[in-house]
């Protein structure tokens, strides 16, 4: 079955509003809902909800970050979202980055990959509930035991840029969850998580701008790119790429202090590979595109428009045969 997720929660409308809206989606065909955790609402909160709403769906976090919570409390989230959605639960765990980590939650951004990997470590050992003393690179755990077991273990996932997190994703997880790539990119990228077997999952959220208002979608998308492209995992992860090139003036720009610069010196042939614009069937072919490159799950994350959002959510839907 290919699978096709909608980032939750919905903006512009309560969390306790979005009842209908989540059904009718599920109703749809999107079988799955993935969370963020950036800023806005917690990733686990609008999941528990849409696990009653929609009982036929697939529920995960994209991502919840290695170092906000202890790993006693993870583990404690993780296993009320698993109880909450038996069989239906995916928890993708990443580093996060500096910015979310260090400036906003006051915590060192050292090690990531360390972190990562002993978060999942610690998260499967303890999720069993068996009793976990441990030693990790990156933190340790005293005697922790998990007072509700899950009957149905989650599935866990990595997010993952470039080699070394990609590969750890395909060894240790069952998949990686992807962002800020074009479809070509997906190429690129799957390759090292299949290292780790060829039924590894890849989940990559799409950032979608509905509308065929050219001037709206530049400067959307221009300010998203430059936000995002900025900080540094996601600067590495496009040089590596093979970017570096082509994103320096923008860097350099941006590094300066003129914002206004760099959001211009991006490329318009880069607006259209990483962002997903235009008609709702422009949009599906696009979404297509990433599919056909070995994508196994895109989550769609609507940006700004002119477009009004629960009509975008019902024209992007997928196609039924």
């Amino acid at each position: 079955m290919q699978r096709y997720g909608m980032t939750v929660p919905l903006d512009g409308v309560p969390l306790l509003e979005q009842e209908d809206w989540i059904k009718e989606l599920a109703d749809l065909g999107y079988t799955d809902f993935w969370s963020a955790e950036s800023g806005g609402a917690d990733g686990f909160t609008p999941l528990i909800l849409a696990a009653g709403w929609a009982p036929q769906a697939r529920l995960g976090t994209a991502i919840i970050p290695a170092y906000t919570r202890g790993p006693g409390t993870l583990a404690s989230c993780v296993s009320s979202f698993a109880e909450a959605a038996p069989g239906r639960a995916v928890i993708g765990i990443g580093s996060s980055s500096n910015v979310i980590v260090e400036r906003w939650n006051s915590t060192p951004f050292e090690k990531p990959y360390q972190r990562v990997r002993d978060t999942v470590r610690f998260l499967k050992a303890a999720l069993t509930g068996e009793k976990v003393t441990e030693e990790y690179e990156t933190f340790s755990v005293q005697g922790f035991r998990l007072g509700r077991v899950p009957a149905v273990q989650p599935k866990i996932m990595i997010a993952a840029l470039r080699q070394g997190m990609l590969r750890l994703a395909g060894r240790e997880s069952d998949g990686a969850i992807l962002n800020w790539l074009s479809a070509e990119d997906v190429k690129t990228v799957a390759p090292y998580v299949h290292e780790g077997g060829p039924d590894k999952e890849l989940v990559a959220r799409l950032f979608v701008i509905p509308s065929e208002n050219k001037d709206l979608v530049q400067t959307v998308a221009r300010r998203a790119i430059a936000t995002y492209l900025n900080v540094p995992v996601y600067a590495a992860f496009h040089d590596w790429l093979g970017r570096g090139e082509l994103l320096d003036p923008m860097w350099k720009a941006w590094k300066a202090g003129d914002r206004k610069a760099a959001t211009e010196l991006i490329p318009d042939h880069l607006v259209d590979e990483l962002i997903i614009h235009g008609s709702p069937g422009a949009c599906r072919e696009h979404v297509e595109r990433y599919i056909e490159n070995g994508l196994h799950t895109p989550a769609l994350a609507l940006l700004p428009s002119d477009a009004d959002p629960r009509k975008a959510t019902r024209e992007l839907a997928p196609r039924r045969s």
